[in-house]
């Protein structure tokens, strides 16, 4: 008896995650998630260097700047709050001094810059069309900084518009990473703050200027769509996958998601490996009753040599 409806899945023979891979995750809050996943298993793995950005205009503009290497100025900045903040970044980078702040994100520009010539696979979850324009410049921001919101105008993004942006993300990575493999998927977090017929648009219009972008004969991205939103409201279509806002997806549904893309993207080969990691994590985490007791002595050793064996084949992997 099927008590589910299953999304199909392919795997992706062409161009497998494994630990010689060095993955970048850009975007909403999920790809924190997924790359949570990856750095736990100990993978060659840099998340949202730019903090949490949700809408593709965004994302667009800070590969565009990594790329170019467009150094921030004061101009790109502004003080609000006690804290020097830059519409293009996420909150959490803000910083209460001026030279500091700028410093940061230029050395984030410069690690990103070369994270995109690096990166074998690069991870990109869009998480809405909706989003604010600051009305004295006329600019999408990516986080309003908790900046009035008279100052801000909304509007949804159009598929054409969002189809340019992620066509643009591609042909600059594309330009100094040919080899790159892009992944696109879309969060699963419903943004209900937007309205429950909105959210569904915003989510509609990222997922047709995906499609649209991917299936292009010009494209050089490929098939290269994983369905984590069609997961998440097909397969896990019940409350209890949700965290207590009934808006993000909980642990179990985080966990479900992820066994889904390892189907998908891991290497079989690395799976091994990922489980050796996986008892040493738990290991490192165990609480003893009696930290000196033989049994606990003979359980640190027998942990230290399972380090040695994968630190062996994996000289990156540090615990």
């Amino acid at each position: 008896m099927k008590l589910q409806t299953q999304i199909p899945l392919t795997k992706q023979f062409n161009s497998f995650i494994d630990y010689q891979s060095n993955i970048l995750l850009l975007g909403s809050c999920f790809s924190k998630n997924i790359g949570d996943k990856f750095q736990y298993f100990k993978f060659q793995t840099t998340v949202n260097p730019f903090g949490i950005i949700f809408n593709p205009v965004s994302l667009a503009k800070i590969v565009e700047r990594s790329l170019k290497q467009d150094y921030y100025t004061e101009k790109d900045i502004f003080f609000h709050n006690d804290l020097w903040h830059c519409f293009e970044v996420h909150s959490e980078l803000s910083n209460p001094n001026k030279e500091t702040f700028l410093n940061s994100l230029n050395e984030l520009l410069d690690s990103t810059n070369k994270k995109l010539n690096d990166s074998t696979h690069i991870i990109i979850t869009l998480g809405t069309s909706w989003v604010y324009r600051f009305i004295e410049n006329e600019h999408i921001v990516a986080n309003c900084h908790k900046v009035p919101q008279k100052q801000f105008t909304k509007e949804l993004l159009s598929v054409e518009d969002i189809t340019k942006s992620l066509e643009s993300i591609v042909s600059l990575i594309h330009t100094v990473n040919s080899k790159a493999t892009i992944i696109f998927t879309v969060s699963p977090v419903r943004h209900i703050k937007d309205g429950f017929i909105e959210n569904t648009r915003s989510k509609a219009h990222l997922i047709t200027a995906i499609h649209s972008a991917i299936q292009k004969p010009s494209s050089v991205v490929g098939e290269l769509y994983f369905p984590s939103f069609e997961i998440m409201v097909d397969e896990l279509r019940d409350y209890r996958f949700y965290a207590e806002d009934m808006l993000h997806p909980n642990q179990t549904a985080i966990n479900y998601i992820w066994e889904k893309f390892k189907q998908v993207w891991i290497s079989t080969e690395a799976f091994k490996t990922m489980d050796a990691v996986d008892t040493i994590q738990k290991g490192i985490l165990h609480k003893p009753f009696n930290t000196n007791s033989e049994a606990h002595k003979e359980f640190l050793k027998k942990l230290e040599t399972y380090k040695f064996e994968v630190q062996q084949k994996h000289s990156h992997i540090v615990f």
